[in-house]
């Protein structure tokens, strides 16, 4: 019953996207009805998924589904257990609600006649200039006016992209997790590009398409490597097959880091991340964010259920691509002036910091330390839940700034929270909670995973500690750069005073916008508070990821609950001492006239924008002293005269990985094949034949 209610769910999404592309397939027609389906069939998709995932999370029996396939090797076998129904969840809250969000925003940026209506200047819905770029003399520019758009097809992949991951995390067959993986990329894809008549656009859809069938590539040779040991493509037969070679199991390991690695942004496989991300429409971005980068942490965390006991190593591999991650990530974040691609760069923070969880759990198991392994592992999935609230909260929180402000150049930005107070609001809940800041959210699934390094660099031998102890001070290190990131962009946006003629006409977003993100802020705090709770929720998922027993999981859990109920008891005092303050404050000042006035001035009659901190200025200190990292160019033009005119400054901090690594390899490679030209003729006879050989090459190779 179970499964044919998600099946259904799964359906539903299907059939009113195509509804949504018949009815809005041209511009020509009111955008309304197509937006009516979309995000009525998403909603109701998403209610009905989460009915039986929220029943088996929270400890149901497992529901299953198998029936028998013409596909080689296939059949199309279904499962929610407790770890697929976490993921679903995942999946069903943030494509709701960005659903809500994305209805309205499509509308007023893309919809036939609704051009006029952002709010922004009359131009439409602007693009950042430069992505890349902070300069502080001149005004903000138009570079790309939004036309309108069918906005059909845009619902269609929507529908398409949910629906394939809730497959993604139910498929219980080889053959058809691709299947639903390729559908995946191929609907994120078609999004990302959506707005196709912009080259970077274009650009970005190139790079994520080549990185995502480059992972791809990992994950069917290492299916094909358990296929061949086990003699089946069924993940049954693959859980059953007893203990891997130590050699092959660790091969099918690294595959699986690299290919689901890959899709969840791991650094170095990142590439494709802060190029999409700032890409796709608003709404799209945070399901990315919140939920499909998700899709590789499942995919890893289902693999290692393959593998049997982990290596000690592993652990450690994990470790270090979470600090690389999270480190460098939250620097690139760091000295970012695009606020899409500032927290694009984030999410690669906090992917890493979810790796670091569980490298942590893997060393516990390792050194049979489940008190370590089912903290290191809680650590990791409760900060799958988190991050898709606030990441999917400050997407959308960015969206509606780029829509009113008509940019997403931080140092064009200003003074928006007394002209957007709901979204300047939930911007500051989001940027609070990724920071880990208490009673929030965030701080209850980074408190996990510190805890967890602390007692295994404690408690393990010193060749497992040496990690743990690497990765409490890395997370230290990672919070510090997350605290300094977030201040630049909730503090140069929302702050001060407008930097643009765009920022001075900002206005607060429609409604079901508000609504949106006001049930993401509400789930940060709401999550932070219940916390303790949440955790022991956790058990019947840690219990097939840890593959405990669920009394050995149910025991490690207890040594965080504790901490963490004093953690809230004492931040709900202090919150409701300063409801208490404020309320005494409004007292007081009841019937008093109450007067603004100018802050000091330093002497300036006429202080102006320009005399702010720029995005730049704010974090120089901290860009400097990692400069031999991120390598920043800095363009100046100086004052030149007794009477000068005219003087510039231009940063701009590219990655360092993709110029010195892919775009060197990639190059190479397309020079490479440039040299293969002369085989294409044009001639379909001669591509005949050259099928024909390759099949006699393989046919002559499996005979041999």
């Amino acid at each position: 019953m179970d499964v044919t209610l998600l099946l259904c769910a799964l359906g539903l999404l299907l059939v009113g996207g195509t509804c949504a592309l018949v009815t809005g397939r041209s511009t020509g027609r009111p955008a309304g009805r197509s937006t009516r389906w979309g995000v009525g069939s998403v909603l109701a998709s998403c209610a009905l998924g989460a009915v039986p995932a929220l029943r088996v999370v929270l400890g149901g029996p497992v529901a299953s589904l198998h029936r028998p396939w013409d596909v080689p090797y296939g059949s199309f076998s279904v499962e929610i257990d407790a770890l697929s129904a976490f993921f679903l969840l995942v999946v069903f809250g943030v494509s709701g609600v960005a659903a809500i969000y994305g209805g309205q925003y499509l509308q007023q940026s893309h919809g036939a006649g609704d051009a006029q209506q952002a709010g922004a200047p009359a131009d439409g819905g602007l693009r950042a200039v430069h992505p890349g770029e902070s300069r502080s003399d001149e005004p903000a520019r138009i570079e790309h006016v939004r036309t309108p758009r069918a906005l059909g097809p845009a619902w269609f992949f929507y529908g398409v992209l949910v629906a394939s991951m809730g497959m993604v995390v139910v498929a219980r067959n080889a053959i058809l997790f691709l299947m639903a993986w390729e559908l995946m990329t191929l609907a994120s894809f078609l999004l990302v590009t959506f707005e196709d008549d912009d080259e970077s656009v274009r650009a970005a859809g190139r790079t994520y398409l080549i990185a995502m069938h480059l992972g791809t590539a990992f994950l069917l040779v290492a299916f094909a490597l358990l296929g061949r040991q086990t003699g089946s493509l069924d993940f049954e037969r693959f859980a059953g097959a007893g203990k891997l070679a130590p050699s092959l199991a660790g091969v099918v390991f690294l595959l699986g880091v690299v290919g689901f690695g890959t899709k969840a942004g791991f650094v170095p496989f990142h590439v494709w991340l802060p190029e999409a991300h700032p890409a796709a429409p608003t709404h799209v971005s945070a399901v990315m964010s919140g939920a499909m980068i998700k899709m590789g942490v499942y995919g890893l965390l289902r693999l290692l259920t393959f593998l049997g006991p982990p290596a000690p190593w592993w652990g450690a591999v994990l470790i270090g691509i979470g600090l690389l991650s999270g480190v460098l990530g939250a620097l690139f974040a760091l000295a970012q002036h695009d606020l899409k691609r500032l927290l694009a760069y984030s999410s690669v923070e906090n992917m890493g910091i979810v790796a670091m969880g569980v490298g942590i759990g893997l060393l516990g198991l390792a050194a049979g330390a489940p008190i370590v392994a089912v903290l290191g592992f809680a650590g990791a999935l409760l900060h799958v839940a988190n991050h898709a609230l606030f990441k999917g909260l400050l997407f959308l929180g960015a969206g509606a700034v780029a829509l009113r402000a008509g940019t997403r150049t931080i140092d064009r930005l200003g003074g928006l929270l007394g002209r957007m107070p709901t979204t300047g609001t939930a911007f500051l809940v989001g940027a609070a909670a990724i920071c880990g800041l208490p009673p929030l959210n965030g701080f209850a699934s980074e408190f996990l995973v510190y805890l967890a390094a602390l007692r295994g660099g404690t408690t393990l031998g010193v060749a497992a500690s040496l990690p743990a102890l690497g990765a409490a001070a890395g997370l230290a290190v990672i919070g510090g750069l997350a605290v300094a990131a977030f201040a630049k962009a909730f503090g140069i946006a929302f702050l001060g005073t407008p930097r643009s003629a765009g920022a001075a006409g900002a206005s607060e977003v429609g409604g079901s916008m508000r609504l949106a993100m006001k049930l993401l802020a509400s789930g940060c705090v709401a999550a932070g508070l219940a916390a303790p709770w949440l955790v022991a929720a956790l058990a019947p998922v840690l219990a097939i990821a840890t593959q405990l027993p669920t009394a050995t999981v149910a025991y490690g859990l207890s040594a965080a609950t504790r901490p963490l109920r004093m953690v809230v008891l004492v931040t709900g005092l202090l919150l409701a001492l300063v409801a208490v303050l404020e309320a005494v404050r409004r007292a007081l000042l009841r019937g008093r006239t109450v007067e603004r006035s100018v802050t000091w001035d330093c002497g300036y009659a006429l202080p102006t924008p320009r005399m702010q901190y720029t995005g730049s200025s704010f974090v120089q200190p901290l860009t400097g002293l990692f400069g031999a990292v991120l390598r920043v160019r800095r363009e100046v033009t100086r004052p030149a005269g007794l009477f000068p005119s005219a003087a510039a400054f231009a940063s701009q901090t590219p990655d360092a990985i993709d110029e010195r690594l892919y775009r060197p390899a990639f190059g190479g490679a397309a020079r490479g094949l440039a040299k293969l030209r002369w085989l294409q003729h044009g001639h379909l006879n001669l591509y005949m034949l050259y099928i024909a050989l390759t099949l006699l090459v393989l046919l002559v190779w499996k005979l041999g």
